[in-house]
């Protein structure tokens, strides 16, 4: 072996690297933009580029000593983009596994079977004589790297997202030089970095020089102490230097660079500012801070806030604020974890325009530039060390909290857990976004992270601790969480939240640190956003803001992972996930939960996530008085300076009535308070009728431009509730002063569709019966009954045959990834493959109001092989002379049997009736308790774009609250239509098809329409990793009533 196995040597984590230093990129001058283009700093030289490579199954494997000058390229060297991670490029092979280590556990060793890669690059060098000390910095390696310069060992390093600098000052020469690194797959340090990730490899960030003088500033630490009442601040800077101090000129100028304060020393410095702007997500402000020497200026952003907690209640800046965030990985199905400034600027854009708020780097600290930008742009960071060992928990017969005792309560491994987190709050102490230091995820808890917490509130007072998994314990000894500043939990119910808050407080098993001390309580990770999800968001959002101590949370997670493997023959996009490339082991498609897909178009998740943390909201409407009283849920803007108002009456989906208000003196609305706002409206005296209000933006403000859409408010009109004649969604029990309106006034196309019958005259009905069918028919239609299953199997009017395929009774629904834990009950139970038995059908013809019908009675039930009942039917169909069919299905299930995931018909109609209209809420796929992105309206789609296209196929596309829909071709139309509101699903793919494949691009349309009608469908929850759904909206219901009608009519 040609290096030392520093690799498997827990004394030896760096060798020859600088120490932890805060992030800047020194320069000869002021600089207005060293985020974007560092390399506009005359002392910075990026180093990245094409690199010569060569990869090795093994570092046994390697017996050349590739990084001497006179060492002659062998066969098998090859190029690589330097950033990049080598499995993108052709070498090794994906891997992603989310608990499980893709090794032995066996700490600190190893395989000997570890791959490695060889890396050698040239570069030219030129002397600075105002700036000859050299250093070489590497932003980002995994895992662990050992580095030579001009054939000279220059030293060590480890811990993947972290930035490892070296002195090369006396290693560096004018002209050619040549670097070489070696890079290994695996090292101690990958105990440590067992993130829920794909598995990559390679120097995947940046790698540059920074040119200085002989005497410079090595560190500095900005804090800021603020005095809100005065509006004046402290800005404390203390500096440090490699060797002897120098004097420093301190300058602070505001945003259009004009110079506010300034001082001059060599150690602690104190600035004062008056008339200050504080910073926040809302309110970003920066001022520019300039650190100037004889030789060298470093220009560095400051914004000014405080972060404390009091009783339990976190507050920024004085204001209990709300965090609604996200968690975010590095990750892209082309460039792996490999992320640019533009990919940077991308994320953030879209979570600006989705209201999200916070960020948590799951799960470990971003390249530096990425916290500049959220400074600039505006979000609360929980900065997470490069800290995991979730692989512990996989110990055969070791008790669940007993993982502790590998690493995270293991003396052996505090030096290396203690470093992971000096190097994530060193490094980014400057930057104001960062209002958390997260000690790492999902560990367990012991003495490791009692001396990284003890050390980080030693080092930082400004800023709040949090870590997770404190409660994951071996019990036996008193741990010290003295240090720990926040309760946070995972995927906790909504239920938890009175419990914690009333005081009630019991020691359980899986909650194990003592919560005596009310501290905030924060969800690192909640609503699991996998596939179709997440369900609940709303119910997370009012417990929120019905507790001060609830500080908010991060949704799980931002974006699918993925890799890009081009497209099928027919032209659809291919991406893999876990175990498409024959690893082992590996998590599926777990790591497809994210509120993007992988190349970031928007989840439908993502638009509910946008409208549930809207910036205001409407309380209420009176539309006899014409008052709107509205809540401003910023933390810090007035509405005023923030957004306007426009609103839309509509009856039955058309626009009746519009307008907008942007008087700033009526949208003078204080952070956290209510105001009433006159707005008289038009309401039709009949049809289903709303008010809908939508927030748009003021003003270009930082990223986001003027006019975009903030979210909205639906508000009922033309019902009596509380006497105010309207209703906001928003009111108590909304969803029944909803489905009451639904009942007292319908949609006018609904009233007319329920008439019978729709054509004055009036045919007679034959009938002709044998032991199995029953054929009912005049000289326009010809049904045919199936007295074995209670349903048609032809319906025949005016020569087109309506179904191609006999109706069925369903219950199945593809299962969503939140259904991934309820789906085992449902199948255990043979959901998906019911048998319809039937044990009785009579008919008769009868009369109402001059019009002759036949009504058909069966008595059924549903069950599978093996199994009892699941489901008893009393199923009562009704055929009028003109065609139209009325239908009444009571439904009795087995009490014992499983929730049901659905209850309705399904109907294979012909493959070019694709045109869908309907009246409900869209135009997104809506639920019971995912429907927050959707109003009721009527839409006019195809069944194409019904179509939401999960990579990994499951229930979509459903629609929630329907009147009626209609589905038609260029000849007919079926309108299915009901007096109470149902669900529908209208697609090309049979739900056994979204059951059976395992990635969208292996589905194969039916060459049907398949309509789905439905009473009611189950929620969708978050249950892939969260809770499932609440209880209101789970389909438990064990006697239901569904009535609807066919009407068929040619076009």
């Amino acid at each position: 072996m040609i290096v030392p196995k520093h690799y498997e040597n827990l004394n030896v984590l760096h060798e020859n690297t600088m120490p932890d230093r805060a992030y800047y990129v020194p320069s000869d001058r002021k600089q207005d933009n060293l985020v974007e283009h560092r390399e506009a700093s005359r002392r910075f030289q990026s180093l990245n580029g094409e690199w010569d490579f060569r990869y090795y199954e093994s570092i046994y494997d390697l017996k050349e000593e590739f990084y001497r000058e006179d060492s002659e390229k062998t066969p098998g060297w090859g190029k690589i983009p330097v950033p990049s991670v080598w499995q993108t490029q052709g070498y090794d092979s994906h891997q992603y596994t989310n608990v499980r280590y893709p090794f032995p556990l066996d700490p600190p060793y190893v395989p000997h079977e570890n791959p490695c890669g060889a890396y050698r690059h040239h570069f030219w060098w030129k002397k600075d004589a105002a700036a000859p000390k050299v250093f070489l910095n590497f932003e980002g390696v995994d895992s662990c790297f050992y580095v030579w310069l001009n054939g000279k060992y220059v030293g060590y390093s480890q811990v993947s997202h972290a930035t490892s600098e070296f002195d090369v000052t006396s290693l560096i020469r004018e002209g050619d030089n040549l670097l070489a690194v070696l890079v290994l797959k695996w090292c101690d340090g990958s105990y440590l970095e067992d993130q829920d990730k794909f598995r990559m490899s390679g120097i995947f960030r940046d790698v540059y020089l920074l040119n200085r003088p002989e005497d410079c500033i090595y560190d500095y630490f900005i804090r800021t102490r603020l005095d809100r009442v005065s509006e004046k601040a402290k800005v404390e800077i203390s500096i440090s230097y490699l060797d002897s101090e120098i004097p420093v000129h301190v300058y602070i100028e505001d945003r259009e660079g004009k110079p506010l304060t300034e001082a001059e020393g060599s150690g602690n410095l104190t600035l004062e500012l008056t008339n200050i702007k504080l910073w926040s997500a809302e309110t970003p402000y920066l001022y520019t801070v300039i650190l100037e020497t004889a030789n060298e200026v470093i220009t560095e952003q400051l914004g000014l806030r405080e972060i404390s907690i009091e009783n339990g209640i976190l507050y920024f800046n004085g204001q209990n604020i709300k965090i609604h965030g996200v968690n975010r990985h590095d990750s892209d199905p082309v460039t792996g974890f490999t992320i640019s400034v533009d990919q940077m600027h991308r994320d953030l854009q879209l979570m600006k325009e989705y209201n999200v708020n916070g960020i948590r780097t799951s799960h470990y600290p971003n390249a530096p530039q990425f916290y500049q930008l959220c400074d600039r742009y505006g979000f609360y960071v929980m900065d997470e060390t490069d800290n995991e060992s979730h692989g512990t928990e996989m110990a055969f017969q070791q008790e669940y909290n007993d993982s502790n005792v590998w690493i995270a309560d293991n003396p052996d491994f505090i030096q290396s857990t203690v470093d992971r987190v000096q190097k994530c709050v060193i490094r980014d102490k400057n930057r104001p976004c960062v209002f958390a230091w997260s000690m790492g995820n999902e560990c367990a808890y012991g003495c490791t992270f009692e001396e990284a917490l003890k050390w980080t509130k030693s080092y930082d007072d400004t800023r709040i601790t949090h870590y997770e998994n404190a409660y994951h314990v071996k019990s036996g000894r008193e741990y010290d969480y003295s240090n720990l500043d926040m309760y946070s939990r995972m995927y906790s119910d909504v239920k938890e939240y009175p419990a914690y808050f009333s005081q009630e407080k019991v020691e359980d098993s899986d909650h194990r640190y003592d919560v005596a001390e009310v501290r905030p309580f924060f969800q690192c990770e909640y609503s699991h956003a996998m596939g179709n999800g997440p369900g609940n968001l709303e119910d997370y959002f009012q417990v929120f803001q019905k507790y001060d101590g609830a500080c908010g949370g991060m949704v799980w997670e931002w974006c699918d992972h993925a890799i890009d493997k081009g497209y099928t023959a027919e032209g659809k996009k291919i991406y893999y996930y876990g175990g498409d490339h024959g690893e082992y082991p590996h998590d599926e498609n777990f790591c497809m939960d994210g509120l993007v897909y992988p190349d970031r178009r928007p989840h439908t998740g993502l638009m509910e996530f946008a409208n549930v943390y809207r910036p205001a909201r409407v309380v209420s409407y009176d539309a006899e008085k014409g008052i709107l009283k509205v809540h401003n849920y910023m933390d810090f803007l007035n509405l005023k300076d923030y957004c306007i108002l426009k609103w839309q009456v509509s009856q039955d989906g058309e626009i009746v009535d519009d307008g907008k208000v942007d008087d700033i003196s009526v949208l003078d609305v204080p952070p956290h308070e209510e105001r009433d706002i006159q707005l008289k409206v038009l309401v039709p005296d009949k049809g289903r009728c709303y008010l809908k209000v939508r927030w748009i933006l003021k003003e270009d403000r930082g990223i986001l431009r003027a006019g975009k859409s903030l979210g909205f408010d639906e508000i009922v009109l033309g019902c009596a509730v509380n006497g105010s004649g309207s209703s906001s969604e928003n009111s108590k029990n909304s969803e029944n002063v909803r489905t009451e309106c639904a009942e007292n006034r319908k949609c006018v196309l609904t009233d007319r569709l329920l008439r019978k019958p729709l054509e004055e005259k009036s045919s007679d009905i034959r009938i002709k019966e044998d032991d199995h069918y029953l054929k009912a028919e005049t000289d326009t239609f010809c049904y045919t009954y199936d007295k074995f299953t209670g349903l048609f199997i032809k319906m025949i009017n005016k020569n087109r045959e309506l179904l191609e395929h006999p109706m069925e009774y369903n219950i199945w629904r593809a299962p969503t990834d939140n259904d991934r834990n309820i789906r085992f009950e449902w199948k255990a139970v043979h959901y998906d493959k019911p048998a319809v038995r039937t044990y009785q059908t009579k008919w008769e013809k009868k009369e109402k109001d001059g019009h002759q019908y036949v009504e058909i009675c069966t008595e059924l039930s549903m069950a599978a092989v093996y199994r009892q009942r699941i489901l008893d039917i009393h199923a009562v169909w009704c055929v009028w002379a003109d065609g139209s069919v009325d239908v009444r299905l009571e439904g009795n299930k087995n009490p014992v049997m499983p929730r049901l995931p659905r209850f309705g018909i399904r109907m294979m109609l012909p493959g070019d009736m694709e045109k869908v209209t309907y009246y409900g809420m869209g135009p997104v796929e809506s639920y019971a308790d995912k429907h927050r992105a959707s109003w009721h309206g009527r839409f006019e789609e195809t069944v194409d774009s019904l179509f939401e296209d999960y990579l990994f196929p499951q229930e979509n596309g459903s629609h929630w609250d329907v009147s009626y829909v209609e589905v038609e071709n260029e000849d007919s139309r079926l309108s299915v239509v009901s007096g109470t509101p149902f669900s529908f699903n209208a697609s090309r793919y049979t739900q056994e098809e979204l059951t059976e494949k395992k990635h969208n691009y292996e589905l194969v349309p039916s060459g049907h329409t398949v309509l789905c009608v439905d009473y009611r469908q189950d929620g969708i929850g978050s249950n892939s990793c969260g809770p499932g759904p609440e209880e209101q909206y789970q389909f438990s219901e064990n006697e239901f009533v569904f009535e609807f009608g066919l009407r068929i009519t040619e076009k």
